[in-house]
């Protein structure tokens, strides 16, 4: 048993006390605590604390300290629970402190999972271009539960999801203006499936895209094609030319028909 002889607060943080204590051989610093602790605990100058009572105020500091982490890491921007308890555990906080603020934190509606997930939606959607496959991959990670994930992607408008998907073809279509119509659509498939589309938006927006392209841009691309792959096999000629020129457009996801049309032209240009 030993008895509390002195309080002070400690000068660089005014929401902490030092406690000092006689252990029967004179005052000496005893420990540390937060004002919350000192005032639930109703420690005071010439109380008697036994090692039980002492442990449970040490415990009770533990939690008012990871608490304190907590909420300035929230002060930065709304939180799972996962990356409360993933950032507490880094700071090798044990787990029944951090189970206890949590607990805190939710009664107070600092942590809502479904708020959460509804909030990061809705910013996922209105400032990228991300599809609801790698949102949704992204709230697991977050520790989301799958039906609160169902609920929150209910926020991204079909309508929207397809209008992003377009307009992220139109873009990239911009760079391959050279590729047949085949190997663009592929390209575009592979790339909004990366962005995390899902395969009924990639069929709706690559269709799209193909209603606005005309003729004319795909004979524009043959025609480039066409003009390499006769540099390359200019050395034949005849018959095995306009094989290999038939060949290499082919690999390169062109029609037989578009193919015909290209060659004929060149044809009548000789």
């Amino acid at each position: 048993m030993a008895v509390i002889t002195k309080i002070t607060a400690q000068q660089k943080n005014k929401d902490r006390y030092n406690i000092f204590m006689d252990y029967g051989k004179g005052e000496q610093y005893a420990f540390s605590v937060d004002e919350e602790v000192l005032i639930n605990s109703s420690l005071k100058k010439g109380m008697e604390i036994d090692e039980l009572s002492l442990m449970e105020i040490n415990y009770q500091d533990d939690i008012r300290k990871a608490y304190n982490q907590a909420v300035g890491y929230l002060a930065a921007r709304v939180r799972s629970e996962k990356e409360i308890r993933d950032y507490l555990s880094k700071k090798d906080i044990e787990d029944p402190v951090i189970n206890e603020v949590l607990h805190k934190l939710t009664e107070q509606k600092y942590i809502n999972d479904l708020d959460f997930a509804l909030a990061f939606v809705r910013t996922q959607m209105n400032t990228t271009d991300k599809g609801v496959k790698v949102i949704q991959t992204e709230l697991r990670e977050k520790g989301i539960k799958n039906g609160f994930i169902e609920t929150s992607l209910k926020e991204y408008p079909l309508e929207l999801q397809i209008e992003k998907a377009v307009k992220l073809c139109e873009k990239y279509s911009k760079k391959y203006t050279n590729e047949s119509k085949r190997m663009l659509n592929e390209k575009l498939k592979s790339m909004l499936m990366r962005k995390g589309y899902t395969n009924d938006v990639i069929q709706i927006a690559v269709s799209e895209l193909e209603q606005e392209d005309s003729l004319d841009s795909e004979m524009e691309a043959v025609r480039h094609q066409g003009e390499k792959a006769s540099r390359k096999y200019a050395k034949f000629s005849g018959y095995e030319y306009k094989q290999k020129v038939k060949q290499a457009l082919f690999r390169k996801g062109f029609s037989f028909e578009l193919i015909d049309r290209y060659l004929d032209s060149v044809s009548e240009e000789d």
